[in-house]
Parts: structure tokens; sequence; C-alpha cells
């Protein structure tokens, strides 16, 4: 089986969804709360806008934190615990995903190309999920401000049109 063929089958869920005690944005995976609910309803071009999103957070958060990751070398060590990406997934996609196995294990720091020690994964986990969650929670915002702004200029257009067509 081709990995193309597979991938409408991954996820961003990370199996610690807040979306279920009412967060707007899940602390696990980042998506909005709409998002993971409509998920497997989403076309293949719906799924890729939302990786691309938070592929970019990713990005901007761990690409910085970790400057001397070796992509390469992260590539061969998320490859060979068999984590499973997108073709197209960002460099801070893959870091995060080593990130995250060392999160588990500090242990295999050394080897997975982050450029960190074993003492360094904790405080950087923790400070990456910070940012991380407050980009989200601000892009969420972001958007519903912008929606209710859509929203208040289309009931402004309606209530115009009402007036014009009662003269």
């Amino acid at each position: 089986m081709s990995n193309k063929s597979r991938i409408p089958s991954l996820t961003p869920c990370v199996g610690r969804c807040s979306t279920v005690f009412g967060d707007s944005v899940c602390r696990g995976c980042r998506r909005f709360n709409h998002e993971v609910i409509q998920w497997n309803t989403y076309t293949p071009e719906q799924r890729l806008a939302v990786w691309k999103r938070l592929d970019a957070q990713l990005d901007q958060i761990l690409v910085p934190m970790l400057p001397f990751a070796q992509l390469k070398h992260v590539e061969g060590f998320i490859s060979s615990k068999r984590v499973r990406v997108l073709d197209a997934a960002s460099k801070g996609r893959k870091l995060y995903h080593a990130l995250k196995i060392c999160e588990k294990n500090r242990s295999l720091a050394d080897e997975s190309g982050l450029g960190i020690s074993s003492k360094q994964v904790k405080p950087l986990w923790d400070e990456f999920e910070r940012r991380v969650l407050a980009l989200a929670t601000a892009s969420y915002d972001l958007a519903w401000l912008r929606a209710d702004g859509i929203r208040h200029n289309l009931l402004k257009i309606m209530e115009e049109d009402e007036e014009l067509h009662s003269l």
C-alpha cells in the first residue's frame, strides 16, 4: 500500500482531546473544536488546509527553539520509531514528532537529531506546549473575530436592503 493511499487516515489527533471538556482549541492537537468534530466529514483539501495551519504553527514555534536540529537525522529518527507523517509535513512537524518521542523517553534525546540533551527535553517540551497553545488560541480568536465582523457586515447590508425595499 502506498503512503498516499494511507494519508486520509492520518489525523492530527494525539489522544489528549480537551474539546470534550469545552475547550475551543484542543490542548493535544491544537485543532479548533469544530475541526475535531467534523474531521471525518472533511474533504482531502479541507484536511490539508488544517494540516498546513497546524504545521505553520509548529514551524513558527519549534524551528527557532531547536536551532541545532539536523533535519535528515530527525527524519531518520522518527522513521525508525514508525511515526507516519504526510509527505508534505513541515520541518516543525518532524521536529514535533521527535521531541514528542523524547518527551516520552528522555534517554532518546541524543539519538533524535534535535541537538538537545536529555536534561533539556522536559523544559523544552513545557515551553513548546505553552507557546503553541497560546498561538493556536490566538489563531482561533482571530478566526472568530473575522467571522463575527463578516456577520455584522452582512446583517448591516441586509438591514439597509430591507430599508430600501420598504421605501
